[in-house]
């Protein structure tokens, strides 16, 4: 709340556990009102109980559920229901207290030959944006610090748009946190509103790995649309460009291509009327999601023409770093 005030953020304090926002009749404006609302809460018991997150990590924990960046391709338009409003979560002991009991039992890094030197993965940024938040709630740094103290075999992982990574660059790691960047050319950029530039993303990127953490680039989505290679061998060219130079760094890349199911893109073109972004389903097919719906991807050839395309790229402009996975 001081954070909040110091801003100059008008606060309310609820009377109750419910958050009731005015509902205005024109659709635009109530998104944009929620949009731009945060709510300080308790994480309830079944949200402390942790959900696996394949291929990222062994388990989701999250420290805020909704993220104020304005990204037309948002998967969290499908899968957090009601307004789109930020919750962050104010009970992050309890939250953090429960992570040991969860060390070992994974099935994606601790229990994988090919990842299991990273131990027990926990990612933070799976409903949220944690960076985003930072200014305000020093959640973050707070988890950084918390793992950095558990001397355990395990990680912290999260992802990020924004770029104000100050302040954790002090913050005693351990090296059991790994931030990755998220990125994407800047022929798509006005697809991701509210964001830091993907130039200053990299910088910050810099700046953390210089400062010892693990890092990653997550490129994604991957967006098939005209132009898309140039595009794309310029973004790894301008990764290569702020990264290369650094000795002893540790490099993940992870791919992931743009895909919608059809409840997120009701909501986003609701949302993003005139975003531009192709969701049609042509050179799309249906692939059936791990709780039994369905989502448009791109077709095998697209696929295929993708990943060969990144493998080839990233082997010659960033040869140090290890993809972790294509989805």
């Amino acid at each position: 709340m001081r954070r909040a005030a110091d801003l100059g953020v008008e606060i309310v304090e609820l009377p109750g556990d419910r958050l009731m926002l005015d509902q205005p009749d024109d659709p635009r404006r109530a998104y944009a009102e929620a949009k731009a609302t945060l709510a300080v809460v308790v994480a309830p018991p079944s949200k402390r109980r942790l959900q696996p997150i394949a291929p990222s990590a062994d388990w989701r924990v999250d420290l805020a559920e909704g993220c104020p960046a304005h990204c037309s391709y948002c998967y969290l338009a499908g899968s957090l229901k009601g307004p789109p409003l930020t919750r962050v979560y104010a009970n992050l002991e309890e939250i953090l207290d429960s992570l040991p009991a969860y060390l070992g039992q994974g099935k994606i890094t601790s229990r994988n030959a090919a990842r299991v030197h990273e131990g027990t993965t926990f990612e933070a940024s799976c409903y949220t944006d944690p960076l985003a938040l930072e200014p305000l709630t020093g959640s973050l740094s707070a988890t950084i610090a918390w793992f950095g103290r558990w001397q355990a075999d395990a990680q912290l992982r999260f992802t990020t748009k924004f770029a104000d990574v100050a302040p954790l660059l002090a913050t005693d790691h351990q090296r059991r946190t790994r931030m990755r960047t998220s990125i994407n050319p800047m022929a798509f950029a006005r697809f991701e509103g509210g964001t830091a530039k993907v130039a200053d993303r990299l910088r910050a990127l810099r700046r953390v790995a210089l400062a010892g953490y693990p890092v990653g680039l997550t490129i994604a989505p991957i967006i098939a649309a005209e132009g898309w290679e140039r595009a794309y061998a310029m973004l790894i060219a301008q990764a290569a460009s702020e990264l290369s130079d650094l000795a002893g760094l540790d490099l993940t890349i992870e791919l992931i291509t743009h895909r919608f199911t059809p409840t997120s893109k009701a909501v986003l073109d609701s949302w993003y009327p005139g975003s531009g972004l192709d969701m049609s389903e042509a050179n799309r097919t249906v692939k059936l999601t791990k709780f039994g719906g369905e989502k448009q991807v791109y077709d095998a050839t697209i696929m295929r023409s993708l990943r060969s395309f990144f493998e080839r790229h990233i082997a010659d402009g960033l040869p140090m770093a290890r993809i972790l996975y294509w989805t």
